[in-house]
């Protein structure tokens, strides 16, 4: 248990630092050239998923996301308890990251962001993109499980482009880039839209798996 805990703050910290950070540098050198500062976004979110996936999903499952919890432990693969500490040191976690991604960048360590992020065709993006992210990891799963930390990577890679919202799929790491004022931000208004619009994303793909992949009722874990 303790290791699972550790294994998921720490992801969570290297994800969320790498999307907040990569965000600063990218926006730094991109010269105001918007395209091309999501473009490095993209490529190290990407790279750090498929690093942390592969080296941490042994341990915990290497969720890093309270909506991919959530379904495992509807799912009964994972204990109600744990799920629970699960998003607690997700959360912690990745908090930490963000702070630490504006240390590395000599930027205040508080911040709030002032980025809008707002209306229908940005909650259809996230529910969207997070429906996709769900079924990518329970589809792939099923079908090729050393295949889910490329899938991953691939999908969140492909997300940030074709949604609207540039594919946060992670209620946790929604509530982190609020306390950011830099390029990967939203402001803490539109924050609980995002997480509603996710959360419903993950439960909708919960059952289309249910669908596609008819399983027997599991013992839920300790």
């Amino acid at each position: 248990m303790n290791r699972a805990l550790f294994a998921e703050g720490l992801g969570s910290f290297f994800l969320f630092a790498t999307v907040v950070g990569s965000g600063i540098m990218a926006e730094g050198l991109a010269g105001g050239n918007v395209a091309i500062a999501l473009i490095g976004n993209t490529l190290a979110t990407a790279a750090m998923l498929f690093v942390l996936i592969t080296m941490l999903g042994p341990i915990s499952g290497a969720h890093f996301n309270p909506a991919v919890t959530l379904v495992f432990a509807l799912r009964r693969e994972i204990g109600a308890g744990m799920a629970l500490a699960y998003g607690a040191v997700q959360l912690a976690g990745g908090v930490i990251g963000v702070w630490a991604a504006h240390l590395m960048f000599d930027l205040p360590i508080a911040q709030v962001s002032t980025t809008a992020r707002t209306g229908m065709g940005q909650w259809a993006g996230e529910a969207i993109a997070t429906f996709g992210l769900v079924l990518t990891i329970l589809a792939t799963l099923e079908a090729r499980r050393d295949w889910v930390p490329v899938s991953v990577a691939l999908y969140i890679a492909a997300g940030y482009w074709f949604t609207s919202s540039t594919s946060f799929a992670n209620p946790a790491i929604t509530i982190a880039r609020s306390l950011s004022d830099t390029f990967a931000g939203i402001a803490p208004g539109d924050v609980p839209g995002f997480v509603a619009a996710q959360f419903a994303g993950a439960l909708a793909a919960m059952g289309a798996a249910a669908l596609l992949f008819p399983r027997r009722e599991t013992t839920p874990a300790a």
